[in-house]
């Protein structure tokens, strides 16, 4: 006697009814009744092409990165080679080169041994223990570093994926859902996000690289660069920097200050940063809290320089200068300025979120307007509705009462399938089309399942056993089916990009939903109708 067991009766009702509870939202509802729902039950989220949004093509400034290793490693040397009294002409860093001259001979193999212990060894299996940098040594005491090939490679690689990570945090940061970022070889990133119809915010937060630190002002050299505002070239160890002023008119002369290049706290250190008002002047101010060793640096920093001033500069701008009243202790410090509100929400956004490791260039901007997107759904919801009718009407004419039975467990599965992707993905065009494909595959389990049934019924089998048998046996033909096809999903999810992982996904999860529905539902079904009508006949 065919029968269910009680756990599976249950386990499936409440599966179907998750699945419909889920996928609720998704019906066109009046606006009042959606605004009533509770936030964790909402629609499936639409991606660019269905929703509209903005979306950038981003050139990651490797040359760069390459020049602030390289600039960073001259500065090493001369600190080194002057500590060590070595005579040193010409050291200079041209692109991702450094090079210098040793004009004591007698000492050139000191300075060699002083130059390899700070150019580190590459530990990884990549490498084999190659240096970052190749030194070359034309003669003449003259010495010369180029990155490796390998180090170049190592180094594209890592800006490239932090340079991901750092962008998909600000993104999240301006509350979008479901943002697509992705990495395009050899540098470049692509950002689509979904719903945001201006992209200038999205510009200027990915457009700023916010390098952010803590710096002493040179108080000397600020008198002199005041005294001769024409001066442009700032004392050795120093830099000039413009001063940020938003109350300035448009127009007005930039304010310089001049600041110790060694940087007191690096932005690094920062685990937080929000922004506030000043309980004095009632102005937006953006409140910061350091790390353990960040707290630590700021706090001796301060405590040392008491009454000096001191600037916090972001992306070589003068964000703040001030002095420092007493020390500052306990890894909390406050930017005041003249800042508006969405100046400090920025600041404190990208603050949040991590500097860059590289500028980023905008190759390529776009907007995708909702009247395609509404197109596409429309398109979409026709191709879906027009496949599901003529499956079903075939179904029926070929099984009749069986086709039926196949019929609901094909809109459940349609059911089921808008429900897992509505918390899981993004639903693009390519999705619908992932969506469409598995509803015209979803009843090859049934047609299996119910020739086999018939193949039975002409060998003889009576009406029940020859339901069971044909379960039971097309059973293994259903699972090799829907194996290959679940491979070739996670092939396309794994290797495509873009439009081909939305098809991925939602064929995918088709496979799944399908699977249950064509085999278990549509069994608990048929043995349903058998406990109740009874018949004492099977046509099929």
């Amino acid at each position: 006697m065919l029968h269910v067991s009680g756990w599976t009766k249950w386990l499936t009702v409440t599966v179907i009814a998750v699945g419909m509870l889920v996928a609720f939202p998704n019906l066109p509802l009046p606006d009042k009744m959606r605004s009533r729902l509770p936030t964790w039950l909402q629609p499936v989220n639409l991606g660019l092409d269905l929703q509209g949004g903005s979306s950038l093509l981003l050139e990651v400034d490797l040359a760069q990165v390459q020049k602030d290793k390289a600039d960073q490693l001259s500065l090493d040397i001369g600190a080194a080679l002057r500590k060590a009294h070595i005579p040193v002409a010409g050291l200079e860093s041209r692109q991702s080169m450094v090079q210098f001259t040793i004009t004591d001979a007698g000492r050139y193999a000191e300075a060699k041994a002083l130059v390899q212990g700070l150019n580190p060894v590459m530990t990884t299996s990549l490498t084999g223990g190659n240096r970052q940098y190749a030194l070359t040594e034309p003669g003449g005491g003259r010495m010369v570093l180029q990155p490796t090939p390998a180090y170049a490679e190592q180094t594209r690689q890592q800006i490239l994926a932090q340079s991901v990570q750092v962008v998909r945090k600000r993104i999240d940061e301006l509350g979008t859902r479901e943002p697509n970022i992705a990495e395009q070889q050899p540098n470049r990133i692509s950002v689509e996000v979904p719903g945001l119809s201006d992209p200038t915010r999205l510009e200027a937060l990915l457009g700023q690289r916010a390098q952010m630190s803590f710096k002493l002002v040179d108080v000397a050299a600020l008198a002199e660069v005041q005294a001769n505002p024409s001066l442009k070239t700032a004392p050795i160890g120093d830099d000039i920097v413009p001063m940020l002023d938003l109350t300035a008119p448009k127009g007005a002369p930039v304010q310089n200050t001049v600041v110790h290049r060694r940087i007191m706290v690096a932005g690094e250190r920062l685990i937080d940063a929000s922004t506030g008002f000043d309980s004095r002047t009632n102005l937006p101010v953006i409140q910061l809290r350091f790390d353990s060793i960040g707290a630590r640096q700021f706090g001796d920093a301060t405590k040392a320089n008491v009454g000096k001033p001191f600037a916090v500069i972001l992306d070589n701008q003068a964000i703040q200068v001030a002095n420092i009243q007493e020390p500052i202790l306990g890894g909390s410090a406050q930017i005041n300025g003249n800042f508006t509100t969405e100046y400090a929400n920025n600041v404190a956004l990208l603050m949040r979120s991590g500097a860059l490791p590289a500028p980023l260039n905008i190759l390529q901007k776009s907007t995708v307007g909702a009247e395609l997107g509404k197109d596409s759904i429309k398109a979409g919801r026709i191709s879906a509705v027009a496949g599901l009718s003529l499956v079903m009407l075939f179904m029926v004419l070929r099984y009749g009462l069986f086709g039926l039975f196949a019929d609901l467990a094909l809109s459940l599965n349609l059911i089921l399938l808008l429900a897992a992707l509505t918390p899981m993905a993004t639903l693009t065009l390519p999705g619908i089309a992932g969506i469409v494909l598995t509803l015209g595959m979803a009843v090859d389990a049934n047609v299996l399942i119910f020739e086999r049934i018939r193949e039975e019924q002409r060998n003889g089998r009576g009406m029940l056993g020859a339901i069971d048998t044909g379960f039971k046996r097309a059973m293994a033909t259903i699972i090799d089916a829907n194996m290959t096809h679940l491979i070739a999903a996670m092939i396309l999810f794994e290797l495509g990009q873009g439009p081909v992982k939305g098809f991925a996904v939602a064929l995918f999860l088709g496979i799944i939903t399908s699977f249950f529905t064509s085999v278990v539902v549509t069994r608990l079904i048929v043995i349903t109708w058998l406990n109740i009508a009874r018949p004492r006949t099977l046509t099929i």
